[in-house]
């Protein structure tokens, strides 16, 4: 059950109930437009390069980027200096270019429950890990730099 409770497999169900959404229950609603396919683009485009970022910096430090697992290094450099979850952060900016991509005007609502669940789920359990593993040294760096941005 570990290897599928991961935040691309929530982040694909809840792009999943978006489209759905615009599929079979657009209500009328739309906020299609040129701005609006320009504006999505940026948001994928932008999560998918924080995303990678945020990647590459874990492999510079040889640690674990699997969210149940304790990190062998504590990770504070490149896009971390300005996020403690950049992933996280480019997983919000794809799920809400996708909805504006399928234009899921309903499923707006969405974006905030998905932060929910990101932190609730991910978040604030790898925060714990790291308190425990890495105590002084976290505690320093989660005072210089915020959660999301």
């Amino acid at each position: 059950m570990r290897r599928i409770d991961i935040p691309p497999v929530w982040l694909v169900g809840f792009a999943l109930l978006a489209w759905l959404q615009a599929r079979f229950l657009p209500l009328g609603l739309s906020l299609d437009s040129g701005f609006t396919d320009l504006l999505s683009g940026i948001l994928i485009g932008g999560g998918i390069l924080l995303a990678a970022l945020a990647i590459v910096e874990f492999r510079r430090h040889k640690t674990t980027v699997i969210p149940h697992e304790t990190p062998s290094a504590m990770v504070q450099s490149g896009i971390y200096k300005r996020s403690r979850n950049p992933i996280y952060v480019g997983d919000v900016l794809i799920l809400a270019g996708l909805i504006l991509r399928f234009d899921a005007v309903l499923s707006l609502i969405l974006i905030p429950v998905f932060v929910w669940v990101l932190e609730r789920r991910f978040i604030l359990p790898e925060e714990d890990r790291l308190r425990r593993t890495f105590r002084a040294d976290f505690a320093r760096y989660e005072r210089k730099t915020r959660r999301w941005i």
